[in-house]
């Protein structure tokens, strides 16, 4: 017994040692992918900046540049240099987040989008809340009840929510509940009477002004934010829901939800234990692109709202011909896209017994 004994014990062990290596091969191979992907990212984002018809000499000096001034700076900017060159001097500033110094506000972007991403993020947060805490109850419910009164009134709503434009649907909103009712604040992020009694520890002005105990602050934050948060949410909701209730129908027509219902488990039960969870990772996928597609569309919103934020800013770099700023906030886009989507990998490989048996 004793010859055989660390026999025995010696499998687990070379087992686990084979399941390590494995995981630590897949995992280098998701980094390498997540890596050449931002690499692909960066190359597109720099390559596009260059193609584009605008002058990046004439957008910092102006039209009415001599020729000398002009190629001076032609020299100062680097665009003598070989196209090559100066895709590698770009990489080299990208990864030390330095995108360049915006030409609308004189300041580094890094600054410029740290500044006003907080105030997109705290948007595109609320609508995700807003449309997940709904859509995904609505899409359950609609396949549940399929081909009902209420399944069509959720599909119209979804349908209203993806095609309806965020700016035709804000200036509505304006229209009726903030000029005609006065329910809400109006544009901005908050009343100027309120504005220099936040003091910015977060960035998120419902945080800030919530840490702070300012309740008045506070209430007059939400009045703001809760309209374009709604409109927002509504996208949010309709691709959330639409998405839930496909995964759903697949689902309650499978032999299990049949043999659980024949076992004498009730509806209701049948659904949300055992069907919700085979698609739940599913729904969390849907959700966190779902999140990423707010941050970017934003933008009208933003506009419609003078909300100072992300979009705002990226719009307005656009109309100014700012290639800085277009092209780092276009590189963030990207990279919140990757990002998100590598998260949604990792949960499908974490919860998804099928994935690891597959990797096994």
């Amino acid at each position: 017994m004793s010859l055989i004994e660390p026999t025995a014990g010696a499998q687990p062990a070379e087992t686990l040692g084979v399941r390590v290596a494995e995981h630590a091969a897949a995992l280098a191979k998701l980094l390498v992918s997540v890596a050449v992907t931002l690499l692909g990212l960066a190359a597109l984002t720099f390559f596009i900046g260059r193609l584009l018809p605008i002058d990046p000499v004439v957008s910092v000096l102006g039209d009415n540049a001599s020729q000398e001034a002009y190629q001076k700076m032609y020299v100062l900017l680097g665009l003598d240099k070989p196209l090559w060159e100066q895709f590698l001097i770009y990489l080299k500033h990208v990864c030390m987040l330095d995108f360049g110094t915006s030409l609308t506000t004189g300041h580094p972007v890094s600054e410029d989008i740290a500044r006003v991403f907080p105030a997109t993020l705290e948007l595109a947060t609320l609508a995700a809340l807003i449309g997940t805490s709904l859509g995904i109850p609505a899409g359950v419910l609609s396949a549940m009840y399929r081909n009902t009164w209420f399944d069509h009134c959720i599909r119209f709503i979804g349908l209203l929510g993806h095609s309806a434009p965020n700016f035709w649907l804000g200036l509505m909103g304006l229209v009726l509940f903030y000029a005609a009712l006065g329910w809400i604040g109006g544009p901005g992020r908050i009343d100027f009477m309120y504005e220099f009694d936040v003091h910015k520890v977060t960035g998120f002005y419902l945080i800030d002004t919530a840490i702070a105990g300012n309740w008045e602050a506070f209430r007059n934050v939400f009045s703001h934010l809760i309209l374009p948060a709604s409109i927002l949410g509504l996208s949010g909701l309709s691709y959330i829901s639409r998405m839930t209730r496909s995964f759903m129908i697949e689902q309650l027509s499978q032999e299990y939800v049949i043999t659980a219902r024949v076992k004498g488990l009730s509806w209701a039960r049948s659904v949300w234990i055992h069907a919700f969870r085979n698609v739940a990772v599913q729904v969390v996928t849907v959700v966190a692109l779902s999140y990423a597609f707010l941050l970017e569309g934003a933008v009208l919103t933003e506009t419609v709202f003078a909300w100072p934020g992300f979009g705002r800013y990226l719009t307005n770099a656009m109309l100014a011909g700012d290639m800085n700023a277009v092209v780092g906030c276009s590189l963030l886009i990207g990279v919140i896209f990757v990002m998100l989507n590598l998260i949604c990998d990792l949960l499908y490989r974490i919860f998804d017994p099928r994935t690891r048996q597959e990797q096994s």
